[in-house]
């Protein structure tokens, strides 16, 4: 069962990957005119479709995981075997001039295997960092619920917690989204809707919230114990499968976790809910709009629907057996608050 589990998500973001719409996306144009292949390749669209999910993973859904294309070592061979071909199709090729700019003209074979392995060893660089905070992120949560830990180090462990996970979530935002192209109101505003309704944003202002605010609200870590803990146990299967102490002790656990992330997300949604109702009311309604936002979010909303869901079912037949004079059905207060 847990296997099945394990293939949807990938085949609904394999999905997503060939409907999204890359001629839109200008992105899209700088990844494609910075890869380095023959022309030959580049024409073939099983090729196109393949730098077309990397790009997606890249820069949409770093969790697509993108099989390694099989004409890879053909092309190597070919690029190799035919060096006239290859140079004399360099006029064309726009990243062959940029590549000639470049001063690396004479070794185009050197050239076309560099560019894919600095990003590689960049995109692990990213992957290593947020393991490290989120590992360390975890911990602090643990330290900051443990009972046992004195009040004051318990406070400051709960507000380092948050912290490190909106620097994580910010972190997250930057090496997928960069900074807006241009310092003006149109160039921000089109980078700021791409990176508004992503998961990251809004974990990075639900930490800030709960940082600013005077109250500790220790219920509050559950949220972000979860996202950290998802995100540790996906980097720890990546890359340790094959040592002998993942095996032993971390396996069992990196498996439940991986194959229960949709209960970790309910959990969540629901945690984040049920602290909405909180002393302060301009706190109150800022981080009701922060609620608006995640059950609007293509990330969150499904989650956060679910939850309201369960509470109208709840709550519902309570108002109308002993409170009838509020004749206002739990769904119009959540429409109205979150409209």
């Amino acid at each position: 069962m847990g296997g099945g589990e394990g293939e949807d998500p990938q085949k609904l973001k394999r999905i997503a990957a060939a409907a999204y719409d890359y001629d839109n996306d200008s992105r899209w144009a700088d990844y494609w005119s910075n890869i380095l292949i023959p022309p030959h390749l580049a024409s073939r669209n099983d090729v196109v479709d393949h730098y077309k999910r990397k790009f997606y993973q890249r820069y949409i859904d770093p969790d697509l995981v993108v099989e390694a294309m099989a004409t890879s070592s053909s092309s190597q061979s070919t690029t190799t075997s035919n060096p006239p071909q290859q140079s004399s199709s360099s006029t064309a090729n726009p990243s062959d001039t940029r590549q000639r700019s470049s001063g690396s003209s004479g070794r185009t074979s050197g050239a076309s295997t560099t560019p894919p392995t600095n990003s590689t060893s960049l995109r692990w660089d990213q992957h290593t960092i947020q393991f490290s905070v989120n590992a360390w992120v975890f911990v602090v949560a643990v330290l900051a619920i443990f009972p046992l830990v004195p009040r004051n180090l318990s406070n400051r462990a709960y507000r380092l917690s948050f912290l490190g996970t909106a620097c994580s979530s910010l972190y997250s935002l930057y090496s997928l989204y960069g900074k807006p192209r241009a310092w003006n109101l149109q160039a921000v505003q089109v980078w700021f809707q791409s990176v508004v309704v992503t998961k990251d944003f809004m974990y990075s202002i639900y930490c800030l919230t709960f940082v600013s605010s005077h109250l500790v609200l220790k219920f509050a870590l559950l949220p972000i114990m979860c996202r950290a803990l998802e995100h540790v146990a996906k980097f720890l299967r990546r890359n340790f499968s094959r040592s002998t102490i993942y095996r032993k002790y971390l396996e069992d656990a990196c498996i439940w976790v991986e194959s229960n992330t949709t209960t970790l997300s309910i959990l969540s949604s629901q945690a984040e809910i049920g602290l909405g109702w909180q002393r302060n009311i301009i706190q109150t309604f800022m981080y009701w709009q922060l609620l608006k936002l995640m059950y609007h979010a293509p990330a969150t909303a499904s989650y956060h629907r679910s939850a309201w869901s369960n509470i109208g079912r709840i709550a519902n037949p309570l108002i109308q057996r002993y409170a009838p004079f509020l004749n206002t059905p739990m769904a119009t207060v959540k429409k109205w608050w979150l409209r």
